[in-house]
């Protein structure tokens, strides 16, 4: 085999090799063990977390590879889960704690909010906090309360936290390698129900910025907002709108701290149209921000109101209502129909 042969069967295997088609949950896990294998101060800490792999076995062989000091078995108190991470970020490690379920993080919210938030601040700047929190989230899975909510706007309204969450394996991996990197705290909500979603991850790629949206379909008549769980509703409704002559943009948002107005605006220019959808209730949702910003920024641009679609200003109900409750095609595309008919 002559020498640009070789070089091209390389070229080739690495290609390979280096993109896979992983599950969001599996892509998280390969994120994780990466960070664990590259910085030795890297911890992961949670409830079950070790030997079980995780409720959702995202975790699932870390601590077989890595040691019970580096992938940590917790026990059952998210408020000293938390303060011990905060503990070990001032002593220089970067803790990855995971929250079991979305309603079990409320007893650590006071650490988070009056300590993990504030810390930077309070020191002046010479304080870090590389803490990241993973919470599994929203609905889908035929749970109940305290397993199946969306609480990310109750982070993103706290100065001091970033809060992002991936809608694919791709952005699962490389977005948790950001966090990890990241010097700020980070709230990283993972959409439960796409745990098993596959998709493809390019180990080797450059990443686009954390917290930068990303038009996942392009349009001309109207723009769909949407990040996490939802953003793969959004690109049905696309596809059926289209079957009807309507062209919807679907714009990612990928981070609800701080969020990319710029990116909304350029694409709400162009379509003259917005509709915000999220699993969290509407009232009080991120999507109001987006819509009293937008509003701001677009008003001379926009042909009809900024609508919103989201879960109902309720508790969470039992598992065979939550296909009532939850947001899906149908009122994605009645929103749609609503928008267009001004």
């Amino acid at each position: 085999m002559d020498v640009q042969t070789s070089a091209t069967s390389v070229t080739s295997v690495t290609s390979v090799t280096s993109v896979q088609k992983l599950p969001i949950a599996k892509a998280i896990n390969e994120s994780l063990r990466k960070a664990l294998e590259t910085d030795p101060k890297v911890l992961i800490m949670g409830e079950d977390v070790g030997k079980l792999g995780g409720v959702f076995r995202v975790t699932d062989g870390l601590q077989k590879d890595f040691g019970e000091d580096r992938v940590i078995d917790t026990p059952l108190a998210e408020s000293g889960i938390v303060g011990t991470a905060i503990g070990l970020a001032l002593r220089g490690y970067r803790p990855v704690v995971e929250i079991q379920f979305d309603g079990f993080v409320f007893p650590a919210y006071d650490q988070i909010v009056t300590q993990l938030a504030k810390m930077h601040a309070r020191a002046l700047g010479k304080i870090k906090m590389p803490v990241v929190i993973r919470i599994p989230y929203g609905g889908g899975i035929g749970a109940v309360e305290h397993h199946s909510e969306s609480p990310e706007a109750l982070f993103a309204h706290v100065a001091g936290l970033k809060v992002v969450s991936p809608s694919t394996a791709s952005d699962a991996y490389w977005m948790m390698q950001q966090a990890i990197q990241s010097d700020d705290p980070v709230i990283f909500f993972e959409p439960k129900r796409r745990y098993w979603d596959k998709g493809e991850v390019n180990t080797e790629a450059i990443p686009d910025p954390l917290h930068r949206a990303r038009v996942v379909r392009e349009g001309t008549d109207l723009t769909l907002v949407a990040y996490g769980p939802m953003v793969k509703v959004c690109q049905e409704a696309a596809s059926a709108a289209e079957e009807e002559g309507k062209s919807l943009e679907v714009l990612d948002l990928r981070t609800m701290s701080p969020i990319d107005f710029d990116t909304i605006q350029r694409s709400v220019e162009k379509t003259r149209r917005l509709v915000v959808v999220h699993e969290a209730p509407v009232f009080y949702g991120s999507g109001a921000e987006i819509a009293a910003r937008i509003t701001e920024r677009c008003f001379y641009h926009l042909e009809a109101p900024v609508l919103r679609v989201g879960g109902y200003h309720a508790p969470y109900p039992p598992a065979r209502l939550e296909d009532e409750y939850l947001p899906g095609l149908d009122r994605v595309l009645d929103a749609v129909d609503r928008s267009l008919a001004y």
